[in-house]
């Protein structure tokens, strides 16, 4: 399999619902006594979990995709460098402008990035906290 084709067949694999780190989100939240729905199309940005008798909203992000300043998602392709900066800043974008669509709204948010699962208790009290 030529390389184009295998980073191709990778990239048709990554998910957008239902990845490791929403689930795990959904976990630490449930075990709390937190019910949610999941993925309100209503709502801007589709949040990954939403408390509506909270007006709470939880966004669990991949560092990568969408920009983080951490190791992993400072890291960017050594093949089309252009198109993936591109990408990256408007995904960045679009979830700078949900976030506030949402807060105007009178809704609080919470986003949870993925390096932030190392340290699961942290990230525990931080959703419990926030949904308290």
């Amino acid at each position: 399999m030529r390389p184009d084709e295998r980073r191709s067949a990778i990239m048709r694999a990554v998910k957008s619902r239902d990845t490791k780190p929403e689930l795990v989100v959904r976990r630490l939240a449930h075990k709390a006594g937190f019910r949610y729905r999941l993925h309100r199309k209503d709502l801007p940005g589709k949040p990954d979990l939403v408390f509506a008798g909270r007006r709470k909203a939880i966004f669990v992000h991949g560092c990568f995709w969408h920009g983080h300043d951490c190791a992993r998602g400072d890291r960017m392709p050594t093949q089309n460098r252009d198109y993936w900066s591109a990408k990256i800043q408007r995904n960045r974008a679009r979830d700078t402008k949900n976030v506030r669509l949402l807060e105007a709204d009178g809704w609080s948010v919470l986003v949870v990035w993925e390096c932030e699962l190392k340290d699961r208790a942290s990230l525990s009290s931080r959703v419990e906290s926030f949904l308290a």
